[in-house]
């Protein structure tokens, strides 16, 4: 009888796990043996579907809850995994990362298997390849010093060794900082030194790992025999490595579990392959698929989009598309924007999250994303000239970029000396040439690209500053830097969110603006000639939009400062996405645009009043006008009359501190 109580409470448990999912989800955490592969779409409940498939598995007697491995690929998902599983009264399942499964097990076997303790542990190569680039006399900055380093993990990831570097670089198109035969000698020196000094770094970690259960039959059959049971989350973003690690475990066995998505496919530069996930049933012709297609994250306007947006990609060989299907009641239709230019474009986002902000909507349910981390530094500055407050993720603040600080010191020291109005810009691209930049010379390497379009950015910023202001000198435009980084340092608990594309994988808001949107960014340059590497640009947009859930803009604007030539097209991407004829923007956008002003009647008058006063308050305050307000804020002053504080501050470029600063005096010349 009491056995019988005791089968009732277990079913009773099972079934209400399986209750709380949709048919799809149900299929998937009934499917207990492996193998199995789910295919979940962005927004269906994956990490819901998994943890389910574990409890059912746990409540039905299939799985002994210490015998169940899951792993993933960051810390957050693998807490994530074991708090729910908590949720659901599941305890002892092992839900880790694999570099901590891995020292788990290698710190355990260390004496077994490398006659000693745990060796320590290289948390930063900086150091080491430091000293191995000095050996091959190549540069040692810090920038080459970060791609060197980000060469020789791609290579150990996807098991290449120093002698076949050169060719497996070139078969996979990498973008290198040297010549890959001295980048291979640095890898080489790297790992010489390394074993010197008798250490591991984190892909050692798997490879001594995977080699340990390969080479020492009574670790694999202890290992085994401890985890009978394996999931892999993010099964896309495995890499050779990896995988080496995976087949490890399993030791031949097929008690296997993947799930992952193939339109979400985005670290292929980091040495992920998507074939292992592509190939499955491949690999596994008994495996059960199951697709998970039914969207709880976004309405069904964004979800279409996406939908449009990877349908035009080329069809890959293995596993069945995903198509999604929003579940939520219907929303607004995604907006397609152009502006002018990108600061127009930065101010009328920033203009449109004041405006959510003050609606109601929290700062924190809005992003702003982007392709590369240099383009945040026109938002950074938008967002705080409107009194936003945002938080950075995935990257340093612009100001405090080591680059960018250098190069303001030497902006500075060169002030020092003054300048000449009229002299600004090639003033400024000379002083960013002391520090090895070559405008219109974008270097190879991530980490010298980065920097480049940093300091690139600066000069546009000169650029952009003259175009309003033809006798802005340098002493001037040092004090607008030191302006825009104060404002930045401000605290902030919550605010709008900037992000890459990239670092916003796996994260949703409310609101979301997808920025810069032009070829030769969205796609990257460098993929342009390689047809693999456009299809995972289109992959990287189809991240950024499956990020929103209610409201969606996209926008894009021609050229990249005010008058200049609007020479960039549209992303080849919104082809049959965007209407052909760019639609109507904004007020705000029209506010943001910064033309020539010509105003009649009583606006002009206004203007003219605003522009005598912001003489006044410069000189008042020794700082040039525009550091007061720009010419197209006084314009749009005056084209809106306000009357308020508050209607003020809706305006573009009207911050909290300006808005302290200067608004009593503005309304009283407004009404003046």
């Amino acid at each position: 009888m009491a056995q019988l109580g005791t089968d009732a409470r277990v079913e009773t448990r099972a079934d209400a796990v399986l209750a709380a999912l949709d048919d799809e989800q149900r299929a998937a955490a009934q499917a207990v043996s492996g193998p199995v592969c789910i295919l979940a779409g962005a927004g269906t409940g994956k990490t819901r579907t998994i943890t389910h498939r574990i409890a059912y598995g746990v409540h039905t007697g299939v799985y002994v809850p210490e015998q169940v491995l899951a792993v993933t690929f960051t810390a957050r998902a693998a807490g994530e995994l074991r708090g729910r599983l908590a949720g659901l009264d599941v305890g002892g399942v092992q839900a880790r990362t694999f570099h901590a499964a891995a020292m788990r097990q290698l710190r355990y076997f260390a004496p077994r298997v490398l006659g000693g303790p745990m060796p320590e542990l290289v948390e930063n190569k900086l150091r080491l390849v430091a000293a191995a680039a000095s050996r091959s006399r190549l540069s040692t900055d810090r920038t080459s010093l970060r791609d060197l380093a980000s060469e020789i993990e791609w290579a150990k990831t996807t098991l290449a060794t120093p002698d076949d570097y050169p060719a497996r670089a070139k078969a996979a198109g990498r973008e290198l900082p040297f010549e890959a035969a001295a980048v291979a000698a640095v890898y080489a020196s790297y790992e010489s030194a390394k074993q010197r000094d008798g250490a591991l770094d984190f892909e050692d970690l798997l490879l001594v790992t995977a080699y340990a259960l390969e080479e020492h039959p009574d670790v694999a059959r202890q290992v085994r025999g401890q985890y009978r049971h394996f999931v892999v989350d993010e099964y896309q973003d495995v890499n050779p490595l990896q995988q080496r690690l995976l087949d490890a475990w399993l030791g031949g066995r097929a008690d296997l579990c993947v799930v992952g998505d193939p339109n979400q496919t985005i670290y292929s530069f980091t040495g992920a392959d998507p074939d292992y996930l592509l190939g499955f049933a491949d690999r596994y012709p008994d495996a059960a698929v199951v697709k998970l297609e039914r969207d709880y994250r976004s309405t069904p306007q964004v979800v279409g989009l996406a939908n449009r947006l990877i349908g035009q990609a080329p069809r890959r060989k293995g596993l069945p598309e995903l198509r999604l299907h929003g579940q939520r009641a219907d929303g607004p239709e995604p907006r397609f924007t152009e502006y002018p230019d990108e600061p127009a474009e930065a101010a009328a986002v920033a203009a449109r999250c004041r405006a959510l902000i003050d609606a109601g909507t929290p700062a924190s349910e809005i992003a702003v994303l982007f392709r590369i981390n240099a383009q945040s530094q026109v938002y950074e500055s938008a967002l705080a000239d409107a009194g936003v407050p945002y938080v950075l993720k995935g990257g340093e603040r612009f100001f405090e970029r080591p680059e960018v600080r250098e190069a303001v010191l030497l902006l500075r020291g060169a002030a020092a000396g003054g300048s000449e109005p009229g002299a600004l810009v090639p003033t400024v691209r000379d002083v960013l040439a002391s520090t090895g930049w070559v405008e219109h010379r974008p270097p190879p390497g991530g980490a010298a690209r980065d920097r480049w379009q940093s300091l690139a950015a600066l000069v546009d910023l000169a650029v952009d500053l003259v175009a309003e202001n033809p006798n802005l000198d340098l002493p001037g435009f040092v004090t607008h830097l030191a302006e825009r980084a104060g404002a930045q340092h401000a605290p902030t608990v919550q605010g709008v969110t900037l992000a890459s594309m990239h670092a916003a994988k796996g994260l949703e808001w409310d609101v979301v603006f997808v920025v810069g949107l032009v070829d030769g960014v969205v796609p990257i340059a460098q993929s342009l000639s390689r047809p693999l590497a456009v299809d995972e640009e289109r992959r990287l947009l189809y991240v950024a939009i499956t990020r929103a859930r209610e409201h969606l803009q996209l926008s894009w604007s021609p050229a990249r400062n005010p008058g200049a030539k609007r020479a960039r097209p549209r992303s080849r991407f919104l082809t049959g996405l965007a209407p052909d004829s760019g639609p109507t923007a904004p007020a705000a956008r029209r506010a943001a645009k910064r033309p020539k002003v010509v105003l009649e009647g009583e606006a002009g008058e206004l203007f003219e009043r605003l522009r005598a006063w912001r003489s006044q308050a410069a000189q008042s305050a020794s700082v040039p006008a525009y550091v007061v307000f720009t010419d197209a804020t006084l314009q749009a002053i005056a084209e809106t009359r306000p009357a308020t504080l508050r209607e003020l501050s809706g305006l573009p470029g009207i911050g909290a501190r300006k808005l302290e600063l200067y608004g009593d005096d503005v309304l009283a010349t407004v009404t003046g």
